[in-house]
């Protein structure tokens, strides 16, 4: 027997380790059927008192079986024995079996509200909240749902709702609660009823993951503002505040967001039919008696859960090619087990790092469960992956450390050239703190360098509250939340929040993110403080400028400044206005406090200034259907010769404007030819030339033509001396302009004192030696050069 202690309650418990498995250290309890569910709910009960900043860490496992009594299924009331925890901070529960069916319980894992302790909402204050419901997950179980209130309901009884009338815990029959925001995710669950995802008296919760799961009856998302749903299938959805956001999910609501609903408002439901590129996360299973853990492979365009095993699906991996790692295992020690070609189990625990951990092998496997925790403590990254592809990294938080890192997780270095499309580096609920526990420091805390990653469920986070100086403007230092380079990566699931520059700066092409969610910094001391060059504040969701191709789906950016002063974010979110850069479904919200957000994206869509308000907008950009613009410059600007020719070759240089980007391609025709692509500039050769350039933009939309015409004559004309004796015969020819005049000189000193005859008709030669000088000018004015014909002409 072994002893598990909250504050000064006592329960004596049977062994919590698994005898036969693997050494997961303390703070993993693994539950088989012979555990009574009395047990059970005491194992459950003594780890969840943990404050929101603890530093304890708790991961629960349930072999394959049945676990409770369905008795009292259809009236909780009278349910007995029935698994019942109520789960709270840094716990995470899951089943051993392949497959969630694998184990049953009878009863409900819950994570609830809390009500308030001051004024009730009748008087002005809040409801029952879960806006701070963090760092928790419920995975690979089958669950019956039979929910009662637990002795004491977590948290601090509220004044307004006694929980002796009125226990948060209470459900209504077949229904379970998991009212959370951030970073508490849902996966491969299997609820044979309803799932309510919002605390029972209406407060708020604020973001939250489902994915690769069924619910047999309905979601009730009631209050809950924001939430994703991925790979699964579901009976029905209702409710939510602001961004429901679906992908590759049977049963979900249809699309409605920004249309205008029966009774008023706008619809929130963002429906894709699937999901461009999905993987489960890495999950540790029993098969028989031995432990594995099985990583599922990535899939494209896929729709409804994967349960599946075998290896057309996956692929599962002997516990014994893992380094089981505890805390206070040193960096050297687990870079060690890394360089040997070990993957990496993170048991319960924070983590501490003198160094960066170095993945360098291709599809190594990093998962950490219990919520465990890593800290760089000298300014490094936690984690670096190399220049490999394939690696997956999931259920880990990383701490930034108070002396700043320049990067808390680097996937590729800055040259990477590895990458595999259908086995893309794949970080599975991955949680970032800069602050929070203490006061930490990072100036971007995810690096993207590789292309093909996918992020499947981020919550960056700069702490808004907490420890040590967190949630004050020079307490916890952080730019950016995610920074992507690498191309062709894809974020399903994103979270960023109260970053001091852009939360999401995204340099790669070919970028996918389907929801994002993210509040912009709250302690902004005032608007000279937080200036994008001439711009009102850093976006939320930046694309950069030279980005040719990206799609965003489903999302919301909101606003709390809180030091009452006017500041504002000129846009939520900001990228090219391109035909190939797009978005759908944009929300922003002003929750409260002052300033606000003037668009949701460049200069598009509604402010949400000074009060509570909504601006949604439902794609981006509109249509283009406006022609760009076209000049057209010539070189040497005005003709240089005589009579309106050019002597020296023309270029011709087009330029031109479109409100889109990339900026217009040009084409022009030459003399009657077709049209061409004009590489920016041509030059032209002698004739007479009439020349039209048009601009063409890449929805194309093509200006009016706009024309040149010139001539062009750069060479000078010929002559050739004819006749015999005294009579000299000059004859000019010019292909271009043609020969104006022929001049000669019939001396030397003629020549060197300039004195030219127009020629007119032949020379006649007076006796002597003679020679004759001669040029010819064309209509240009092109001179030939001086040449001479000497003769002996005799009497």
């Amino acid at each position: 027997m072994a002893a598990v202690v909250a504050g000064s309650s006592a329960f004596a418990l049977p062994a919590l380790a698994d005898p036969s498995g693997p050494d997961f250290g303390p703070n993993v309890t693994v539950f088989d059927p012979s555990w009574s569910t009395d047990d059970i709910n005491a194992a459950f009960v003594a780890a969840s008192h943990e404050s929101e900043f603890s530093q304890n860490r708790h991961a629960f496992f349930f072999k394959p079986g049945t676990y409770g009594s369905a008795a009292g299924e259809n009236d909780p009331a009278t349910a007995t024995d029935i698994v019942n925890g109520q789960i709270g901070y840094y716990t995470s529960v899951a089943g051993l079996g392949a497959t969630p069916d694998d184990v049953t319980i009878n009863g409900a894992v819950h994570s609830e509200g809390r009500a308030p302790t001051d004024r009730c909402p009748w008087d002005g204050g809040e409801g029952d909240t879960a806006l701070t419901n963090f760092w928790r997950s419920l995975s690979n179980v089958a669950i019956n749902p039979i929910q009662r209130p637990v002795a004491d309901d977590l948290g601090q009884p509220g004044a307004c709702y006694p929980p002796a009338l009125f226990p948060e815990g209470g459900a209504d029959a077949h229904q379970m609660r998991w009212a959370v925001s951030q970073a508490a995710p849902l996966r491969r669950v299997h609820i044979e009823g309803n799932l309510s995802i919002f605390p029972h008296f209406g407060g708020y919760s604020s973001g939250g993951f489902l994915a690769d799961s069924k619910i047999d009856g309905a979601v009730q998302a009631g209050s809950q503002q924001q939430w994703y749903t991925r790979n699964s299938t579901i009976g029905g959805f209702d409710g939510g505040a602001w961004n429901m956001v679906f992908s590759g999910v049977e049963g979900a609501p249809a699309q409605n967001f920004a249309e205008p609903k029966t009774g008023g408002g706008t619809g929130i439901v963002t429906a894709e039919d699937t999901t461009r590129v999905s993987r489960g996360a890495p999950y540790l299973y029993l098969d028989g008696n031995d432990y594995k853990v099985f990583v599922p492979k990535a899939e494209a365009d896929s729709s409804g859960p994967d349960w599946s095993t075998d290896a057309a699906h996956g692929n599962s991996i002997d516990i014994a090619d893992f380094y089981v790692a505890h805390e206070g295992d040193s960096a050297a020690t687990i870079n060690a087990a890394l360089a040997a070609g070990k993957n990496l189990l993170l048991t319960p625990g924070v983590y501490h790092l003198a160094d960066t951990l170095h993945v360098t092998r291709a599809d190594t496997v990093v998962l950490g469960i219990g919520l465990a925790s890593l800290t760089p403590d000298n300014g490094t990254s936690a984690i670096e992956v190399g220049d490999v592809s394939g690696v997956k990294i999931a259920g880990i938080t990383v701490d930034a450390g108070a002396t700043n890192s320049a990067t808390l997780i680097k996937v590729g270095p800055t040259d990477a050239a590895h990458s595999d499309a259908a086995d893309p580096t794949t970080l599975s609920d991955v949680f970032i703190r800069v602050g929070g526990p203490w006061a930490g420091n990072a100036t971007t805390s995810i690096e993207v360098n590789s292309d093909h990653v996918l992020l499947d469920h981020i919550w960056a986070w700069r702490a808004d509250h907490g420890l040590g100086g967190s949630g004050t403007w020079t307490g916890s230092t952080g730019d950016h939340g995610l920074v992507v380079n690498g191309d062709d990566v894809t974020a399903t699931g994103l979270f960023v929040e109260h970053y001091q520059k852009n939360q999401v700066l995204w340099n790669g092409n070919g970028g996918s993110t389907t929801f994002y969610q993210s509040e912009i910094p709250y302690e902004v001391p005032d608007q000279a403080s937080w200036m994008d060059g001439t711009r009102n504040g850093y976006a939320s969701y930046r694309v950069a400028d030279s980005v040719t191709s990206h799609h965003a789906v489903g999302m919301g950016v909101y606003s709390f400044f809180n030091q009452g002063v006017p500041v504002l974010l000129e846009s939520g979110i900001q990228a090219p206005k391109s035909k190939n850069v797009t978005f759908e479904s944009m929300t922003s919200v002003f929750l409260s406090g002052s300033g606000g957000i003037s668009h949701v994206i460049n200069d598009a869509g509604a402010p949400v200034i000074g009060s509570y308000a909504t601006a949604q907008l439902a794609s981006y950009p509109p249509a283009d259907t406006t022609a760009p613009t076209v000049a057209l410059t010539a070189t040497p600007g005005a003709p240089n010769g005589s009579n309106g020719w050019y002597t020296s070759p023309v270029t011709l240089t087009a330029s031109g404007t479109d409100d889109y980007t990339p900026g217009p391609i040009f084409e022009a025709s030459v003399d009657g030819a077709a049209w061409a692509a004009l590489s920016g500039s041509v030059t032209l050769a002698d004739g007479n030339h009439t020349v039209l350039v048009r601009s063409v933009d890449a929805s194309g939309n093509a200006s009016d033509a706009v024309t040149w015409t010139g001539k062009v004559d750069t060479k000078a004309p010929k002559v050739s001396v004819g006749g015999k004796g005294k009579t000299v015969v000059l004859t000019g020819t010019d292909a271009g302009s043609g020969v104006a005049t022929i001049q000669y000189a019939d001396s030397l000193t003629a020549v060197l004192k300039g004195k030219w005859k127009t020629y007119t008709g032949p020379i006649t030669l007076q006796p002597g030696l003679r020679i004759v000088a001669y040029r010819a000018t064309d209509v240009a004015g092109n001179t030939s050069k001086l040449d001479a014909v000497v003769r002996v002409v005799l009497r």
